[in-house]
């Protein structure tokens, strides 16, 4: 099933179910997914791969968001950006352990050759790459960065 009949079809529970915190992470799926497909270029269609992209994305901002409202002490915002995250993690692949990171990035360096911190971007672009949707960019890049200085 594509992700737009997946939305629509748990929009329709979640109005069924009163589901407030739901709807409003379905809703604002739902507007990237035609945002996307109105884009130059797409045809009104969208392919998986940038579904993933513009779910990260979304899950990016929120983990951005959450941070500032911890900060500033905003609990009542911070909670509706976790609700938002639950919704939209259901979409995402399976996130990616650290150690499962690191193995895999071990693997890239080995095959690459790298052996140094000047090696960064060329090990950065493949696991990126191979990671994409599994982990978070930031996590890739402070493993990789972490391996290259032993």
């Amino acid at each position: 099933m594509a992700l737009e009949q997946q939305i629509m079809a748990e929009m329709k529970d979640a109005m069924k179910a009163k589901d407030e915190a739901t709807l409003r992470g379905l809703r604002a799926i739902k507007a990237e997914i035609i945002k996307a497909k109105t884009e130059p270029g797409a045809n009104g269609e969208i392919d998986e791969a940038t579904e993933q992209k513009f779910l990260q994305k979304m899950m990016k901002q929120r983990r951005d968001s959450l941070d500032i409202f911890e900060k500033q002490g905003r609990a009542d915002l911070a909670a509706k950006e976790k609700e938002e995250m639950a919704v939209i993690e259901k979409f995402l692949p399976k996130q990616l352990g650290e150690a499962e990171i690191k193995a895999a990035v071990e693997k890239i360096i080995a095959e690459t050759g790298a052996s140094s911190a000047a090696d960064m971007g060329k090990v950065m672009g493949v696991a990126s790459k191979q990671l994409a949707g599994q982990a978070d960019g930031k996590t890739i890049s402070a493993i990789v960065k972490e391996l290259l200085a032993k």
